[in-house]
């Protein structure tokens, strides 16, 4: 477990001097700005604009990191060549991509808790109070995320950075829709298409389980069950594709 610790400390390290990592805060930073002037020239609620744009910016940001910096992650180490040298040592292949993943998930974990100061910030000026209901988004936003970012260790270990993005974006894109699709397959006289799409909807996450940001924004009650089964839903779906990134990467040809 240390060993794990250790090169997710330095995974960390790594992403948060990543030139990558801070256009794409400063891209989402300026997205959550953008809301307050979304706000005054939108008819409606300019709090509610802001609260729900913000919601968007930190879920687009926290999920461009984690595609474009954990795509990279092995390719890097082989590129300088330390993967060499960290698994000649006494380090199994499994800590290395653990480790790789804790790092990568302390970072994002950076960038949701910025963001969610900056959002914070520009609600309480409208309405001088701290939005803490936020929050009950915001978690389930961050757990997403790093649904998103096992996917790309998962394409990492064993594709080159280009289709592992391309993989973990279209997972993100189709994750959010697999239920539509279901629901489109069912009135669909096609039964390739319903084959497909049943596949689809089985083996893809539904990462709109994880959404939340409407019932936040409109002050709806969430029941605590549905958002508790859709986190253990998302982390058993995380252990399932982090298991696979590791019985794929042991088995790579990387000496």
């Amino acid at each position: 477990m240390n060993k794990v610790l250790a090169i997710g400390l330095n995974t960390f390290k790594e992403s948060i001097r990543d030139k990558i990592f801070y256009s794409l805060l400063f891209f989402a930073v300026i997205l959550i700005l953008f809301s307050t002037v979304l706000g005054k020239l939108t008819i409606g609620d300019p709090l509610k604009i802001i609260k729900d744009f913000g919601l968007g910016a930190i879920s687009i940001g926290g999920t461009l990191i984690a595609i474009f910096v954990g795509i990279g992650m092995v390719y890097k180490e082989m590129e300088k060549r330390t993967i060499y040298i960290i698994l000649s040592k006494p380090l199994a292949r499994w800590q290395f991509l653990m480790g790789k993943y804790l790092g990568l998930s302390l970072t994002i974990l950076v960038e949701v808790m910025v963001m969610t100061i900056l959002l914070f910030a520009l609600c309480a000026a409208y309405e001088n109070a701290v939005p803490w209901p936020l929050l009950t988004a915001i978690g389930p936003i961050y757990i997403e995320i790093l649904v998103i970012l096992a996917f790309a260790v998962f394409f990492s270990a064993f594709s080159s950075p280009f289709l592992s993005g391309m993989f973990t974006l279209a997972t993100f894109i189709i994750g959010h829709f697999t239920q539509d699709l279901r629901l489109l397959a069912k009135t669909s006289e096609d039964a390739v298409f319903k084959t497909l799409a049943d596949g689809v909807y089985y083996i893809l996450p539904n990462l709109e389980r994880l959404n939340y940001k409407t019932q936040v924004v409109h002050n709806l009650a969430i029941p605590g069950q549905e958002l508790g089964l859709s986190v253990v839903y998302a982390v058993c779906y995380i252990a399932v594709v982090l298991i696979c990134a590791v019985f794929i990467f042991k088995r790579r040809d990387i000496f």
